[in-house]
């Protein structure tokens, strides 16, 4: 695949675990809720990312959603896989095993145990060694919450140029970064925010689309913001935008993976477990947030 696919309403997919001590990845659940948000039109599925409990998932379990998350989505909508790692080595066995199990791309965020460590130029030099190892198209990851630094737009410029290096999602919520990295943008290097709470002005800031964590619950209302920026009908996405802004706030940064479970919950799909040692929300505060979709106008299940 190159660039010119990599655009529209992507779902970082939550990733649905048995209750401990069992603890093991639910893949019904998971091949279920993926048909569930195919239907609903999002262009493609990210698996392993944030959203989906990267940090706990081992090989075999990154395979086997990669695997029916592929089985589940047409080849017309994009099947992308988180691949970051904190050694070079490690991220392109990955992209390798990626591309076995037809993943049309490997999402990478930027090692970052060694943050003090994390120059320009090993930046620069563990993003090239993948692009040149990988065996499918590589977009780069920038997730400042949790990588603790920000890739620097003028080394996303230079990673651009890579031919294998087809686009960067932006989580920073920062829109004067996502502009930085918007200069980078071209027929072969595409930039997608990651901010379900700033969507629309993204897209007017010129973003070809977003994985976002509100599209794991709020598909529609995604959808919606994009379209109708594309019909250049502000006044219609900024309707859909509002309540993608309370989620984002609430549901996402407030609340997390075990929040945004029970929004996936909420709306008819399976959320599922968290992986230890994160706990899924307790009862009532499992309640307040099927209540705030259903105040916002999501369509509660």
């Amino acid at each position: 695949m190159d660039a010119s696919r990599l655009h529209g309403i992507f779902a970082p997919v939550t990733t649905p675990f048995a209750a401990w001590p069992n603890d093991a990845v639910d893949l019904a659940a998971f091949g279920a809720n993926v048909r569930a948000l195919i239907a609903q039109g999002v262009h493609g599925i990210v698996i392993a990312g944030s959203t989906g409990e990267a940090a706990m998932l081992d090989e075999g379990e990154r395979a086997a959603l990669a695997t029916a998350a592929r089985r589940e989505g047409p080849a017309d909508r994009l099947v992308i896989l988180g691949c970051g790692g904190e050694s070079t080595r490690v991220v392109v066995a990955r992209t390798r095993a990626a591309q076995a199990v037809g993943v049309d791309a490997a999402l990478v965020v930027a090692p970052h145990y060694y943050a003090n460590a994390m120059s320009t130029a090993l930046l620069r030099t563990h993003y090239l060694r993948v692009a040149d190892a990988s065996p499918i198209p590589v977009i780069l990851y920038n997730i400042p919450k949790y990588a603790h630094f920000a890739l620097s737009a003028e080394l996303v410029g230079e990673l651009a140029q890579h031919p294998n290096v087809i686009g960067i999602k932006d989580s920073s919520g920062d829109l004067a970064m996502l502009g930085g990295y918007l200069t980078s943008q071209s027929a072969t290097f595409s930039v997608l925010t990651g901010a379900g709470g700033l969507l629309l002005e993204g897209l007017e800031a010129g973003a070809r689309g977003g994985i976002l964590a509100v599209a794991d619950f709020a598909a529609p209302l995604a959808l919606e913001v994009y379209a109708r920026m594309a019909q250049r009908d502000r006044a219609g996405a900024l309707a859909a935008q509002e309540p993608l802004r309370v989620f984002a706030k609430t549901i996402v940064a407030e609340g997390g993976v075990p929040a945004v479970k029970a929004a996936v919950d909420a709306v008819g799909m399976v959320g599922g477990a968290c992986r230890g040692p994160l706990e899924a929300l307790s009862g009532s505060a499992h309640a307040a947030v099927a209540a705030l979709l259903a105040k916002e106008g999501a369509a509660v299940g």
